[in-house]
């Protein structure tokens, strides 16, 4: 099928064949989540859409994708206005829509693998105001028209050492055995990857930069497992890594196995674990505890260990960013580049330290326009060239067996205009505050997002998009369960030794972006003479922010002050890993204000 309306088509009448009169394609997998494996790009597939998160719905005469803030500009740019309608959330949601569209009696589908209970009851109340109803579906309908759809990786399990783990599997199981016992809970069920690779000290190659395999898991009261894997991606070292406390099975056993709990007590989490799994629970006779999978918290707050090697890892991705950050710097002004030119050249940069195991996303290299965009991914298509007179975005980050590093800088390529400068520093103003933040233990990250609008907010101006996500340790650049936003998440307490971005910003669409992002480590403050427990940040990133695009005259003498020591950091962690020129150059970009 050449064309994306062919396949719109042929989804159609697929629902035909299926007796549904609509269906509902999310951009997620059997594991909810964010970043997928190429078998699980059904969304991509169906509609061009490239963003990291969206759904869309399918209706005999409409279909609508919908979107967040991040990719109002990009959906335009990929989906086919002629076929399908553009929707936006949370202004709107799927179970809002269908409500509105469907037909009444109509039978929608969905694939129970690929939706959270929450979701399946929201949908069913919508469309029952229609006399309409949610149905399961066996086979997913775009599965069945996808011809070439690729299987899932077939790549080996690989051990994560306790060398950089910090404590070993076994006492997380013993962790989360004496969680299970608190609650009067038999087991719990781990399906979010990110969780399984955690608990389990394993790591995986199955989605593109996040290095987690596909599997499932249960973790029973006496701290024993099952493990369920497809045979082939384990070796003789997983094995023995495991050990005799971990029971391995075929992952295609997993979903019979939920109906071996009668009159067991399970905990399965609300969010993170689908539709179907709840459904085999009850099925089987558990008693089921919607309760948040007892891995994401401890997962969250690093150890000594990790929080060590995230540092080291920075020290070393800081680096390579600064050797980019030179480069451009010489040779974007003689022209010739363009925004796949630098991604590559910045990947090769982190390849060069000898370290790098993967990208920790897509880069994000958006010259001029493209860097309005906010999750901008550079192809044939869009690619344009570094010009004089414009900024350039660069959002990146890799992925190192001790850390994962996610960091933004945005670059005046010759000279920026005054406009350039004065958002830029309203920006950097904010990312400041928010670096300088002090607050109580309990404070949420919703509570500190206004710190980073705030001088925007004085001009008229904002960003659609949260100013930080937590970030993991060789796992997902997004984490959960911490957020600093006032919107999809935030309510989480900030906690000593989580890590998150600082990354607010803004864009003008069709001329530039501007975004200012390191993450930063909470942690505990000393301050005398306090009458509560405060916390802080401690910045982990470490790379020059373009002194050309500052108007010193906005910042205050505490903000000058902070620029200027974290650019003396920046040196004395950056500059002994550098030579030469390029050395030179980062002397004069870390010069004081």
């Amino acid at each position: 099928m050449s064309s994306y309306e062919d396949r719109l088509k042929a989804l159609r009448a697929q629902l035909v064949r299926q007796q549904l009169d609509g269906f509902v394609v999310p951009l997620t997998d059997e594991h909810m989540s964010e970043y997928v494996g190429a078998y699980a790009q059904r969304l991509a597939w169906l509609t061009g859409f490239q963003g990291s998160a969206g759904s869309a719905v399918v209706l005999p005469e409409e279909a609508a994708i919908f979107v967040d803030g991040r990719y109002t500009l990009q959906v335009r740019e990929q989906v086919d206005g002629a076929h399908w309608q553009y929707e936006s959330v949370p202004q709107t949601s799927i179970a809002a829509w269908l409500k509105d569209h469907a037909a009444n009696g109509a039978r929608i589908g969905y694939d129970p693998w690929l939706h959270t209970r929450a979701w399946v009851g929201q949908a069913t109340e919508a469309l029952s105001q229609k006399g309409a109803e949610l149905v399961a579906v066996d086979t997913n309908p775009v599965d069945a028209i996808w011809p070439d759809r690729p299987a899932r990786s077939d790549a080996k399990l690989v051990v994560h050492g306790d060398d950089v783990a910090g404590r070993s599997a076994a006492e997380k199981r013993a962790d989360m055995a004496d969680w299970l016992t608190g609650r009067n809970a038999d087991a719990v069920v781990l399906s979010a990857l990110d969780s399984i690779a955690w608990t389990f000290n394993i790591r995986g190659k199955d989605v593109d930069r996040t290095p987690v395999a596909l599997a499932y898991a249960v973790v029973h009261a006496d701290a024993t497992a099952d493990l369920y894997v497809a045979p082939e991606k384990m070796d003789e070292a997983v094995a023995q890594h495991l050990g005799n406390a971990v029971r391995v099975h075929d992952r295609a056993a997993f979903a019979d196995a939920l109906a071996d709990f009668s009159g067991k007590t399970v905990v399965a989490d609300p969010e993170r674990a689908v539709a179907a799994i709840f459904n085999g629970l009850d099925a089987g006779g558990a008693t089921v505890l919607a309760l948040r999978d007892p891995a994401v918290l401890p997962k969250a707050i690093k150890n000594a260990t990790e929080i060590a090697g995230h540092k080291a890892a920075q020290a070393r991705d800081g680096a390579a960013l600064t050797r980019f950050l030179h480069w451009i710097a010489s040779e974007a002004p003689k022209g010739g580049l363009d925004e796949m030119t630098a991604a590559n050249r910045l990947e090769a940069f982190r390849k060069d330290t000898g370290c790098l195991e993967d990208l920790s996303f897509d880069t994000i290299s958006g010259a001029g326009p493209n860097g309005a965009v906010v999750h901008y991914r550079v192809e044939e298509r869009t690619n344009r060239p570094i010009e004089t007179g414009t900024l350039y975005l660069v959002d990146s980050g890799g992925q190192y067996r001790d850390g994962t590093t996610d960091v933004t800088r945005t670059l005046a390529i010759g000279t920026p205009t005054d406009e350039m400068r004065h958002r830029f520093t309203l920006v950097l103003k904010g990312h400041v505050a928010l670096a300088r933040a002090v607050f109580p233990q309990g404070t949420r990250g919703g509570q500190l997002d206004a710190l980073a609008r705030q001088y925007l907010w004085a001009q008229g101006l904002d960003y659609a998009h949260g100013t930080g996500h937590g970030v993991g340790s060789f796992l997902s650049v997004h984490e959960g369960p911490q957020r600093i936003a006032t919107f999809g998440g935030g309510d989480e307490p900030l906690a000593a030794g989580m890590i998150l971005s600082n990354e607010p910003g803004y864009y003008k669409t069709g001329e530039y972006g501007i975004r200012i992002e390191n993450l930063v480590l909470v942690q505990e403050l000393a301050i005398p003479g306090a009458e509560k427990e405060m916390l802080g940040f401690e910045t982990l990133t470490f790379a020059p922010i373009d002194r050309h695009l500052i108007a010193t005259d906005i910042l205050s003498s505490d903000e000058r002050a902070w620029i200027d020591a974290y650019h003396a950091s920046v040196l004395a962690i950056v500059g002994p890993q550098l030579s030469g020129d390029a050395l030179a150059w980062l002397k004069a970009a870390c010069a004081p204000l």
